[in-house]
Formats: structure tokens, C-alpha cells, sequence
């Protein structure tokens, strides 16, 4: 915020307030907590609620934490009915209802999960030496062996 800084509005509070015009207390003060926050929401950032009660506890001048339960709640109230009015984001489609998949693991060796989880092989791998050895440090490291080059 320009000249004075503000209690319990950090750096990052500070440039999203700026960014959507807000600069100085007076310009908090004449739109209020809820519209302070919305500016910044409608901007595209993503405020959580300590926004919203930093901003009142500046406004009020105590710290955020000292907003009384029944004002912080008339303000998340205020902030949903404000949200809900807010367009659907452009360019994406609304959210639709979240499904949780559980994937079962297969056991592919007694004792343990296949996939990778404490041996070298590659899955699939017989296990067995090809004669290829992986960037073992004893050959050359620029991914090919000795016989596959041409003098």
C-alpha cells in the first residue's frame, strides 16, 4: 500500500489490494471489507479468508484474529452471496461433481508391489543380463556402447 502500511495486510495482500486499486486505507474504508475482497477475487487471484479478515482487522485497526466469531461469520456470508453472483470462469466448464477412483495394486513378486519399488529392473524385465549395461559408469556415457561405433 502506498504510505502507510496497513495491519495485518502482508507483501502479497498488498500487491493484489494494489493491483485492483485499493491503495491507501481510505480507499478500503469507501467500498468495505466484502467489496475489497471480491475486487481481488474478480481479478482472478485466489483469496482465502484470512484475506477477508485482514482487510476488516484493518479497517478496524486490532488484529485479525480479534474479529469476533458472529462478525466473521456475517462476513463469510456477505463474501458467498457475493461469490455466488460472480460469472462462471471463462473458458472452462463449470466444475462437475468429483469421483473418487481407488486403484488396487497388483502383486507382482511375493513380499513386495511391482512397479519399480527397491530393485533396478524395468517392469517387464526378465531380469536377466542383456549385455547393456544402463550408464554404469565403466563405458562410455553418451548412450551408446563401444561396438555399436564406426572408426
Amino acid at each position: 500500500m502506498s504510505g502507510a502500511k496497513l495491519r495485518n495486510i502482508g507483501p502479497k495482500s498488498a500487491a493484489w489490494l494494489r493491483q485492483v486499486g485499493l491503495r491507501s486505507h481510505a480507499d478500503i474504508a469507501a467500498i468495505g471489507t466484502v467489496e475489497a475482497f471480491m475486487r481481488v477475487k474478480r481479478a482472478g487471484f485466489k483469496p482465502t479468508l484470512n484475506l477477508l479478515y485482514a482487510i476488516e482487522g484493518a479497517l478496524l485497526d486490532c488484529h485479525w484474529q480479534e474479529i469476533p466469531d458472529e462478525r466473521r461469520q456475517e462476513l463469510i456470508l456477505a463474501a458467498e452471496a457475493a461469490t455466488a453472483l460472480l460469472p462462471a470462469p471463462r473458458n472452462k466448464p463449470a466444475a462437475a461433481p468429483v469421483h473418487t477412483t481407488v486403484h488396487q495394486e497388483e502383486r507382482h513378486e511375493e513380499g513386495g508391489f511391482g512397479g519399480g519399488f527397491g530393485g533396478d529392473r524395468d517392469e517387464g524385465s526378465s531380469g536377466q543380463d542383456d549385455g547393456h549395461d544402463r550408464d554404469s559408469g565403466d563405458g562410455p556415457s553418451d548412450g551408446h556402447d563401444e561396438d555399436d561405433r564406426r572408426d
